[in-house]
């Protein structure tokens, strides 16, 4: 099998050297790298053409691509029979591409989901990892969907759904990954096949991600029904909790405390085992900061959602 790496970048500069050196120390090595570039003015360019003596990288410029139409330029200039997806701003762990290809010995394989992992630079980054990412040993691998972080597939099936959707900027793996699994069923799980990436440094950078997420659910109709339950919880639920409060005092304090330790309960046990090292005072600040992350995300799905809605009734052919 001949095995292609695809990526999508824009204005990554030197750091995309991280990914690139990733590519060179694999223990497996791909057949080519091919990049698209959605019209990088910065020093991307020149990065790229220094690796093109270490890695059989080819380059495709797409000025004005978003994701989607970038990732699918880059597989339609593949010549692989798998493609390897992974993105700008991740490392990739040494066996990542052999363990994330070894399951296409069987033919029957169409697409296998890797995994990915934080990669936090801060102490602020190891609550956000903690918060937001589920562990490995917490998703199913018959139900789980893929980031294009980390996956791979076969080109015949990407043909046969038709692509990354092009309309949609973000969103669009779980699409893709949802046109993949309607059309071939569970996906072959490799847990071992670990891509590393930063988490959000900040609120107001982890609020206008989550935000574009959830315009991007709004606009391909995902998970209507998580998404009426967190307003039901912030609109309906809270509101009369705080009434009871008002008027149960010390019972309803304890009972909102209760529900603050259910809403952060999985993320601090990940945090937990990530921090053993850590000072009391500091594990404590830490664990303190999960409801704030949980309610700034809630906040961006919450703000973002009915705008990707508005979009989708008024291009009704989506």
């Amino acid at each position: 099998m001949k095995v292609s790496i695809i990526a999508t970048v824009k204005n990554e500069g030197e750091a995309l050297r991280s990914l690139l050196d990733s590519i060179i120390d694999q223990t497996c090595s791909p057949d080519e790298v091919v990049i698209c570039d959605g019209g990088s003015t910065d020093q991307t360019q020149f990065v790229l053409d220094e690796y093109r003596q270490w890695l059989p990288l080819h380059v495709v410029v797409a000025p004005g691509s978003n994701i989607s139409q970038g990732r699918n330029r880059a597989i339609a200039t593949a010549t692989g029979d798998i493609i390897a997806a992974t993105d700008a701003g991740v490392v990739l762990s040494p066996h990542w591409l052999e363990e994330l290809t070894a399951p296409f010995a069987d033919e029957a394989v169409q697409v296998v989901s890797g995994w990915f992992e934080a990669d936090p630079y801060t102490d602020f980054e190891v609550v956000m990892g903690a918060t937001v990412l589920p562990a490995v040993d917490e998703v199913d691998p018959a139900t789980f969907l893929p980031s294009s972080r980390s996956v791979a597939f076969r080109k015949s099936a990407w043909e046969t759904v038709g692509g990354y959707p092009e309309w949609l900027e973000h969103s669009e793996d779980l699409v893709f990954d949802k046109a993949l699994r309607e059309r071939y069923g569970p996906f072959a799980f490799a847990p071992e096949a670990v891509v590393y990436f930063r988490p959000r440094a900040s609120l107001r950078s982890f609020f206008r991600q989550y935000y574009a997420y959830a315009r991007g659910d709004g606009k391909a109709n995902l998970w209507p029904q998580r998404h009426l339950v967190r307003y039901a919880t912030y609109f309906l639920v809270l509101p009369l909790l705080l009434r009871w409060i008002w008027r149960e005092k010390w019972a309803g304090w304890v009972l909102l405390t209760l529900g603050i330790g259910a809403y952060s309960r999985r993320p601090a046990q990940r945090l937990w085992a990530n921090t053993w090292g850590w000072r009391p005072p500091a594990r404590a600040r830490a664990l303190a900061l999960i409801p704030i992350i949980r309610f700034v995300g809630d906040a961006a799905k919450m703000l973002g959602y009915p705008v990707g809605v508005w979009w989708r009734l008024r291009n009704s052919r989506f």
